[in-house]
């Protein structure tokens, strides 16, 4: 199939074209957020291609991918005409409870497709149709060696998102072990901003991850940490009972627990190091990228029709 899609989420497109498809991605002069084009961080494959919206028009396309509202009303306007459709939903909802209602909810003519069962719980689509794909990571392999007593937390925008991510819990916890933040703008708070590779190679020489976040889908940073084989100490918030289990590390909403586990896995390193591989091999047999490209082609075959063909 050929996909129209927007580079929005760079860690999950990465992910995401790693398929068997042809895929689309939309280019602007100056590649802002309606156009950022091809990944200029991360390695994409060659069956990502970038045109400008003028050229959508008359360009073969099988479906679009949405991950915005405003993305409906672009198509409508760079294609010209109507594709099968899925909506993805990276985010967990913001709000009261009773008001968590989907922008397209109502809208049975595209599939609702969310990466968390916690978001697909908590969001309200009305009778649109949905659909779970958890996320699938690209493997940065098993890098863990944990030299560094020191804790490892990556939050983009930190100091913006600030108790949404636990930015002001970090003190804190620096308390009970010397703690490391790596992000977008981490320098501002005294720590750094690498790339994907150089990323990982720092936080697998860290002795722990830390998830200090209180509301998100699914850090994908945390799965990233579970691949490396990092143990991992993390708020019991949001996703995180499903995507890390007992053995992996500890997860809890008590502080003083966490404080605890931090303190006690920086000083362990035999105890950070079993615990890691336990994260490891959880990583890889739930969000595996086979899996997540086995579940997207059994979608948008059930979405595009038969013998369709790019149009």
């Amino acid at each position: 199939m050929r996909l129209l899609l927007w580079h929005v989420h760079g860690a999950w497109t990465t992910a995401f074209v790693q398929g068997r498809h042809e895929y689309v991605v939309p280019v602007l002069p100056g590649r802002g957020p309606d156009g950022r084009g091809r990944a200029q961080t991360y390695e994409w494959p060659d069956s990502v291609t970038e045109l400008a919206p003028d050229a959508l028009r008359e360009e073969p396309l099988d479906a679009v991918v949405y991950q915005r509202p405003h993305e409906l009303e672009l198509a409508r306007t760079w294609l010209g005409r109507e594709l099968p459709a899925v909506y993805v939903e990276h985010n967990a909802p913001q709000g009261r409870i009773a008001e968590l209602r989907h922008p397209v909810a109502g809208r049975e003519d595209l599939t609702l497709v969310h990466v968390t069962h916690f978001n697909a719980l908590f969001w309200d689509a009305g009778p649109t149709p949905v659909r779970v794909i958890e996320h699938g990571i690209v493997d940065p392999g098993a890098r863990y060696t944990g030299e560094l007593p020191r804790a490892a937390v990556v939050i983009n925008e930190a100091r913006r998102r600030g108790r949404v991510t636990g930015t002001d819990l970090l003190e804190r916890f620096r308390r009970a072990a010397p703690v490391d933040l790596f992000g977008m703008d981490a320098p501002a708070l005294g720590g750094w901003d690498l790339s994907q590779a150089e990323l990982h190679d720092a936080m697998a020489a860290r002795r722990v991850y830390l998830h200090p976040i209180r509301w998100t889908s699914l850090g994908l940073s945390l799965l990233e940490a579970m691949h490396l084989g990092m143990p991992v100490v993390a708020l019991g918030t949001t996703e995180a009972w499903e995507a890390v289990p007992p053995e992996a590390g500890v997860v809890s909403t008590r502080r003083d627990v966490l404080e605890a586990a931090l303190r006690r896995l920086v000083a362990d390193p035999a105890e950070a190091r079993e615990r890691g591989a336990a994260a490891r091999a959880a990583a890889l047999s739930r969000y595996g990228l086979e899996r997540f490209l086995a579940e997207w082609d059994e979608l948008l075959a059930a979405v595009v029709p038969a013998g369709a063909g790019a149009r």
